[in-house]
C-alpha cells in the first residue's frame, strides 16, 4: 500500500494556472502507475491524466488536452498535475491515485490507493 498526499489546490480566476503535487510514501513509488482524477459536486469521479510506472506512457482526458500535463519524478516519489488556461468547469476535488496493476489503465477501478483530494476552484 502507498500513502498519497495532494497539495497545491486553491482558488484561481479563469485563465489562470495551478500545479498540483502528490507526494507518495510506502512501497516503491516507481512500481505504481499514477493518475489524477476529479469529482465535481453531483458528478461522477472522472479521469484527468495518468502516467505509467516507467514514464513511458501518459494520457490526458480530451477535456483537458493541451491545458493539463502530468509528470512524475520517481526519485522524489512525486507526481504533478500542471494546469493552465483553467476554466470554471475545471472546478472539482482533485485526487491522486496509484495502481499496481500489471497493465496500465486509466479507469478509476484500476487504482487501489487514493489521496484525500485537493480542492480546485476556478472563478469566472
Amino acid at each position: 500500500q502507498v500513502q498519497l498526499v495532494e497539495s497545491g489546490g486553491g482558488v484561481v480566476q479563469a485563465g489562470g494556472s495551478l500545479r498540483l503535487s502528490c507526494a507518495a510514501s510506502g512501497h516503491t513509488f516507481s512500481s505504481y502507475h499514477m493518475g489524477w482524477f476529479r469529482q465535481a459536486p453531483g458528478k461522477a469521479r472522472e479521469f484527468v491524466a495518468a502516467v505509467s510506472r516507467g514514464v513511458i506512457t501518459t494520457n490526458v482526458a480530451d477535456s483537458v488536452k493541451g491545458r493539463f500535463t502530468i509528470s512524475r519524478d520517481n526519485a522524489k516519489n512525486t507526481v504533478w498535475l500542471t494546469m493552465s488556461s483553467l476554466k470554471p468547469e475545471d472546478t472539482a476535488l482533485y485526487y491522486c491515485a496509484a495502481s499496481r496493476s500489471l497493465f496500465y489503465d486509466v479507469s478509476p477501478t484500476a487504482y487501489g490507493d487514493w489521496g484525500q483530494g485537493t480542492q480546485v476552484t476556478v472563478s469566472s
